[in-house]
């Protein structure tokens, strides 16, 4: 997994869903929120994961709820 990773799924508002992996110093950080722009993303939930639960989450979101690999939101 690269250093930073976002996956987006549109929102019929017009925002986006987001979840965003950080790679750090205790595992990957895993943030999820959502964004509609103007106005400041709203962070959900976040949490701290080992590599392998970390892909296991990934696939998750890119096979059965609709997100997809993104460039940066914000």
């Amino acid at each position: 997994m690269p250093g930073s990773l976002w996956l987006v799924r549109p929102r019929t508002d017009g925002g986006n869903d987001y979840v965003n992996f950080v790679r750090g110093g205790m595992g990957i950080e895993m943030r999820e929120g959502s964004h509609l722009p103007p106005q400041m993303p709203l962070l959900k939930r976040r949490c701290w994961l080992q590599l392998d639960e970390a892909e296991y989450q990934r696939s998750l979101l890119l096979g059965q709820q609709g997100f997809q690999s993104s460039e940066p939101l914000f």
